[in-house]
């Protein structure tokens, strides 16, 4: 996946000022405080002002099937009308930022994958919070600051067409990829740097990229654009077998009858998805409470149902038993140009589309 679009790598210094000014000069002090607030009647405090308030504008990446089962307990449990804008991660980072700009009021609550969350932190856009909920994650998901945290695991996973491929078959390491069997039936999401970074630096770097660069030349690696499009591939049986799904999408194709299964060659690579309260929130008390809701072990459980991996300590993980590998997601935004740049040298050049 692409950390950032293009043109939003370099935010020029003079558009970082000017958002930062424009918050500060707007700075909304009630959602400050609550942000802040620690006393025994905080949750009665959020419950009785999100009701005046009514609403709460989200934008997040679910698919409207997945944002709608999320989102119904929180309706029915408060009455608080949740209105849903969903993109892409870089998308939804775009609008953010050109809203800012604008210096009106956008989102209340934001839900990307973490990279981009932590540059909407780096561009002053996102309130620090301290809530109860936090201590029942994981201690990674929580950083220091607490300006967003992870709420769920995108964990990268291998794909394989039952009908196509045997399960006796499967590869146990990267290195039986280069098996002749495999020629022509391997495929990859486009943008996943991050995963290829990750695995070439398990490899130690310079065997890494030679087992990359010995696998495109000798068994070829289809390059396919988006995540759902190579999961239904795999599912169709034009691609055999696939390097880099999420594990979710492949629970979710299964109940739908597909022939499709996932196995992870360890460790499973993982990059976390994050939630984030705009600074400049309309609605900030129903922006606070439904932040609770999605750490809390009721939204938890419920993404843990739809298939997610969740972050919460005492929620079973649906991939339990596989070792995974977190990424950092601050590190992940400084190095992505190097890493993409590395994808584009040993994967894209050269591969078949």
């Amino acid at each position: 996946m692409r950390v950032l679009l293009p043109d939003l790598k370099r935010v020029s210094a003079a558009l970082a000022f000017a958002v930062s000014s424009a918050i500060h000069t707007a700075h909304p002090q009630t959602l400050q405080n609550l942000a802040a607030y620690r006393g025994e009647d905080r949750q009665q405090r959020l419950v009785e002002g999100a009701r005046k308030e009514g609403s709460l504008l989200f934008y997040a990446t679910f698919p409207v099937e997945y944002a709608d089962q999320l989102i119904e307990p929180f309706r029915t449990q408060y009455g608080i009308k949740v209105d849903v804008w969903r993109a892409r991660s870089e998308i939804v980072l775009r609008k953010v930022i050109t809203e800012a700009r604008a210096g009106g009021p956008s989102a209340d609550v934001i839900a990307i994958i973490s990279p981009q969350e932590e540059a909407l932190r780096r561009e002053n856009l996102l309130q620090e919070i301290h809530s109860p909920y936090q201590k029942d994650l994981v201690p990674a998901a929580v950083p220091a600051h607490r300006e967003w945290v992870a709420t769920l695991h995108h964990v990268f996973v291998q794909a394989y067409n039952t009908d196509k491929v045997r399960k006796e078959d499967l590869p146990k390491t990267y290195r039986d990829l280069l098996a002749p069997k495999w020629r022509g039936k391997l495929a990859i999401e486009g943008d996943d740097h991050e995963w290829v970074s990750s695995v070439i630096a398990d490899m130690g770097g310079a065997e890494g990229v030679k087992f990359f660069r010995d696998l495109v030349a000798s068994n070829g690696l289809s390059v396919r654009s988006g995540h759902p499009l190579l999961t239904n591939l795999v599912a169709s049986g034009e691609v055999p077998l696939a390097l880099t799904v999420y594990q979710y999408s492949v629970e979710q194709a299964k109940k739908k009858g597909s022939p499709i299964d996932w196995f992870a060659i360890e460790p499973a690579v993982s990059i976390t998805n994050a939630i984030g309260v705009a600074r400049r929130a309309p609605h900030p008390h129903a922006a606070l409470l439904f932040y609770d809701y999605i750490i809390g072990a009721g939204g938890q459980r419920m993404l843990a149902k739809i298939g997610y991996v969740p972050t919460h300590s005492k929620i079973e993980s649906p991939v339990k038993g596989v070792k995974l590998k977190f990424l950092d997601a601050a590190t992940l935004l400084d190095e992505q140009e190097k890493s993409f740049d590395l994808f584009e040298q040993i994967i894209l050049k050269g591969t078949t589309r």
